[in-house]
């Protein structure tokens, strides 16, 4: 939750937008996140090596946040 608002949730379903992309810095050995933009507006990211797994689906704010700070490391 940021601020009280949740941002993510855990689910089953998804519709997608785009196809599943994963980073240009993700490694061979196959430890890698994916993420897809989805049919509500929200980001999908899946574990690469649990492709039929559940989805986390990020609120946009939530995504770009993860991805500012992972830029900042």
């Amino acid at each position: 939750m940021v601020d009280g608002v949740p941002v993510g949730d855990n689910q089953d379903r998804h519709d997608l937008v785009s196809g599943w992309r994963k980073s240009s810095y993700s490694e061979s050995n196959g430890h890698c996140l994916e993420f897809a933009r989805l049919a509500d507006g929200r980001v999908g990211v899946r574990d690469s090596k649990a492709a039929d797994g559940r989805v986390l689906r990020l609120a946009p704010e939530a995504w770009a946040a993860f991805v500012k700070e992972l830029r900042s490391s």
